[in-house]
């Protein structure tokens, strides 16, 4: 069974760059659902796409501008957002911030 440690201590995780302006720590997993801490800096944007897993996201802080199923919302600090499968989506980032994301499965692509 694939699995992280029980304990991920965040300021011992290595940040990984993914894109300009935004960087992930993955913050446990096992095959059946994933957690992603994603740190984001005003203007940078993840592209709009759908993939097989379930994402739920939190809005730990910032302000972002998401596009889910070609729905346009703003969302702020302690909303959440449910994307299901294959569900096209996408966010750019109006006010830098960090948004947690969990995933099911598990997103294999996101582990080395």
């Amino acid at each position: 069974m694939l699995e992280s440690e029980n304990y991920i201590i965040g300021g011992k995780i290595e940040w990984e760059q993914i894109n300009e302006g935004i960087q992930r720590q993955i913050l446990g997993y096992n095959d059946q659902i994933m957690m992603v801490k994603m740190e984001f800096l005003t203007g940078s944007e993840v592209h709009y796409h759908s993939h097989v897993h379930s994402q739920c996201s939190y809005i730990a802080s910032g302000i972002f501008e998401f596009d889910i199923d070609g729905e346009q919302k703003v969302v702020t600090t302690g909303n959440g957002l449910y994307m299901g499968s294959n569900v096209s989506h996408g966010v750019k980032c109006l006010e830098a911030g960090v948004i947690i994301d969990s995933f099911s499965p598990v997103r294999l692509d996101f582990l080395k």
